[in-house]
């Protein structure tokens, strides 16, 4: 099954053309877009891999129509009622209701105060994890990714194995060490980390016809994408 998002090396798409001098933000509400979405997060109910997901989960129609700060805040709309932190009236046009008397959100102590952004965006959310899952391969030892590019764990769950490489060739380039493995870690299943490495392909591995033959891509892919070649 062909997934929507996995666009990369998708043929007929036109080339990428960087603009010289851009803002930050092309509208006002793309800002907000993104504060909102930072904030929510904070409340701890989902993790950046089942983020990821929501988006992935949009339906084709508006995945392909939606501009990317709207597909953020239409995933994160879904995100706040599958985990009940809001519900669809709540998001509706009469917006929120009004708590009852001494009543107060289960979540409004972990609310993101301005004063708070810049020690959250600093701290990041490090993937790094130790694990028990020794290390299968070596730099410079040929492997090979797994085909179809699917989650083995959950049938059309999330992956960061994208389609244009699956089945191809390469070499490793380095161990980043152990990592969440998106996988799991997108639909509840735990952090499951396990060795990430950094993996060379030519292009012409990838791609029939690729402009620069000579290219090489490199990606950073779980230890259970691959196998020996």
């Amino acid at each position: 099954m062909t997934r929507v998002h996995d666009m990369g090396g998708r043929f007929g798409d036109g080339p990428v053309m960087p603009e010289a001098e851009t803002p930050v933000f092309h509208e006002d509400w793309h800002a907000r877009a993104l504060a909102v979405t930072l904030a929510a997060g904070a409340l701890g109910q989902w993790n950046l891999d089942t983020s990821r997901h929501a988006r992935e989960r949009l339906s084709p129609t508006d995945y392909a129509r939606f501009s990317y700060y709207e597909k953020w805040i239409s995933a994160l709309a879904d995100l706040l009622v599958e985990t009940g932190v809001l519900s669809e009236r709540d998001l509706g046009e009469q917006g929120l209701d009004e708590p009852g008397e001494g009543a107060r959100h289960p979540l409004a102590d972990r609310v993101l105060t301005p004063q708070a952004v810049a020690a959250a965006l600093a701290k990041g959310g490090p993937a790094d994890r130790p694990s028990d899952v020794a290390p299968l391969f070596v730099a410079g030892q040929s492997v090979r990714t797994r085909r179809p590019a699917a989650n083995t764990l959950v049938p059309g769950g999330h992956t960061r194995l994208p389609a244009y490489a699956a089945g191809a060739r390469g070499h490793i380039l380095r161990l980043h060490g152990t990592h969440i493995l998106p996988d799991a870690n997108a639909h509840g299943l735990g952090e499951s980390p396990e060795p990430l490495y950094a993996v060379v392909f030519a292009a012409c591995e990838l791609w029939a016809d690729p402009e620069h033959p000579r290219d090489e891509v490199v990606l950073d892919l779980w230890q259970s994408y691959l196998e020996p070649a």
